[in-house]
């Protein structure tokens, strides 16, 4: 088992790591070339670059917010909702890419996630 400074680290270093692999795939990739591939690579690392901010960016917001509470629980919650939002941002993209995002299909997703998270959210409840 991991301390929580330790599995901070390793998610800072995955998003430090991610985060250089998008800035490659943005200088290195020519999208007309090679599409597919420079497609996976663009979507994967942004996705992993954003969860890992988003979980930290959650984490350090929640220790702030509740600084008398046990930490390892926001660990775990700032996770899933690092994910959650990353899964949000990158099929938005996506469905913009394909001229499909209109503003109903972004609230229907903003909806279906917010219907998962409140399901999580009361399962940690029981």
């Amino acid at each position: 088992m991991l301390s929580h400074k330790r599995y901070l680290g390793v998610v800072g270093a995955t998003g430090v790591i991610a985060w250089l692999a998008f800035a490659t795939v943005i200088l290195k990739f020519n999208p007309y070339e090679s599409t597919s591939m420079a497609l996976v690579f663009f979507y994967a690392s942004l996705f992993i670059a954003l969860s890992s901010t988003f979980t930290l960016v959650g984490y350090f917001f929640r220790l702030w917010l509740y600084r008398n509470e046990v930490f390892y629980m926001h660990i775990n919650i700032s996770l899933r909702q690092g994910i959650i939002l990353s899964v949000i941002a990158v099929s938005c993209l996506i469905l913009l890419m394909l001229n499909v995002l209109s503003w109903w299909s972004g609230i229907l997703l903003i909806f279906a996630v917010t219907l998962l998270e409140l399901y999580f959210t009361s399962q940690e409840v029981m």
